[in-house]
């Protein structure tokens, strides 16, 4: 077997080729794989595996942490008809924009699809045909440490005021006894696809909509939104650091992991790596559903997640689009859940003793899970990326304090307004 790791972005830009070259009857084939937490690592163990019972040959590929520059560099190699990558990770908003340049893999599944979460195989399907398997989902959860919760005797927070309130009275307790590098919040605040889905997240538990319904009608302007926008502007230098507007994922992760915050908005994945042996705050953390928007909001948190497509353009198919079944498999979501708390896309995993004794909570959010807010790439089709890029905009200046919440969201409905004029 033959294994090397590149960069995607270094690939396209030397113009590196690869993923085409046969070794006898074996197969060369190339795979695309996000390295946030410990996904490259997961993907490269899981593609030996395959390589090795199959003996093809595989490379892994690493893709910006990023996705909103990830989708960038995808687009450019797709747009060309490349065949340097065989199988690409694709996020769960991105089938729509990108179907085309994809094969259905209905021909090569089995049935398999029937053992993930529906609403899951239906995202990925258009036009009939299914363009991607689910690898795992995702929802959006509230880290806290349980310890200094527990030494200042505050409960779990219910409400984004709730957790306001607890994050500024632990920052100043601990900071007075000598704890200066103590942010009471961290979240991903850069202006990028993870601020859309905080964002959204925070608007939809005060009841304030999914920026577009349904029907394609623009929602995003309403006293809700105002008011969770409002109380989110408050954070930056209060209780979160400046910093955090350029934040993402893994450097909030880095805070929190470091013990320099109390509460944080991420991922499952961050659970295993935050229990990992040589964390800092081992031992000290929970893990609890996004809070409410006050006391009639909801809990909410933004459905996420990664799928497998096989490019239309692959030398190789038939091999691309068995890596993709054998890595969304059920063994293999298995052993992700059990290393590194990536959550499953099929529901009998939820009830699997060795998933759940690795991560508890899995059970107790299973609704999270199963619940989540999407976002509204399904109605925008190939403008989403447009409505995602206005809104990220628009909340990114209010966070910073370049705009209060009112007229930002007014301005960001006139521009959606100006976008959907001939319809999403």
């Amino acid at each position: 077997m033959e294994w090397k790791r590149l960069p995607l972005c270094f690939a396209l830009f030397a113009g590196l080729a690869f993923g085409t070259t046969t070794h006898g009857e074996a197969a060369d084939i190339a795979i695309s794989c996000g390295a946030v937490g410990q996904e490259l690592e997961l993907c490269r163990t899981g593609a030996e595996a395959w390589a090795k019972t199959t003996g093809n040959t595989v490379k892994v590929v690493s893709s910006p942490n990023s996705a909103t520059e990830r989708l960038a560099l995808y687009q450019q190699l797709l747009a060309g008809g490349a065949s340097d990558i065989d199988v690409f990770q694709l996020d769960v908003v991105w089938p729509g924009i990108l179907a085309s340049h994809f094969i259905d893999l209905k021909p090569y599944s089995k049935g398999q699809e029937a053992e993930h979460f529906k609403s899951i195989i239906d995202n990925n399907t258009v036009d009939g045909k299914l363009i991607a398997m689910p690898l795992f989902t995702d929802a959006g959860v509230l880290y806290y440490r349980k310890d200094l919760l527990d030494k200042h005797g505050i409960k779990v927070p219910e409400t984004w005021e709730d957790m306001t309130k607890a994050a500024e009275t632990v920052q100043k307790a601990e900071r007075d006894a000598g704890n200066s590098s103590l942010w009471g919040f961290v979240f991903q605040g850069r202006a990028y696809e993870g601020l859309t889905v905080n964002a959204l997240e925070w608007i939809d538990s005060f009841g304030g909509g999914t920026i577009v319904d349904a029907e394609g009608a623009i929602t995003v302007n309403n006293p809700k939104a105002q008011a969770a926008m409002a109380l989110t502007q408050q954070w930056v230098k209060r209780i979160a650091p400046e910093g955090v507007l350029n934040y993402a994922e893994e450097e909030a992760r880095g805070v929190f992991q470091s013990g320099n915050a109390v509460f944080m908005r991420n991922w499952p994945y961050a659970w295993a790596l935050a229990n990992g042996q040589d964390s800092p705050v081992r031992g000290k953390v929970g893990v609890t559903a996004l809070p409410r928007g006050g006391d009639g909001g909801k809990h909410s948190g933004v459905l996420g997640g990664w799928n497998l497509a096989v490019s239309r353009y692959s030398k190789h198919q038939k091999e691309a689009a068995d890596l993709a079944m054998f890595l969304t498999g059920r063994e293999e979501q298995k052993r992700r859940a059990v290393i590194a708390s990536y959550n499953p896309t099929m529901p009998a995993l939820y009830e699997d003793a060795e998933v759940l004794k690795a991560n508890p909570f899995f059970k107790t959010l299973y609704s999270t899970f199963t619940n989540a807010v999407a976002r509204p790439s399904r109605v925008t089709g190939q403008n989403y990326n447009r409505v995602s890029y206005a809104f990220w905009g628009a909340v990114h200046e209010v966070l910073s304090g370049q705009s209060e919440a009112s007229p930002a969201l007014a301005r960001l409905e006139s521009e959606l307004k100006r976008m959907s004029r001939r319809g999403w």
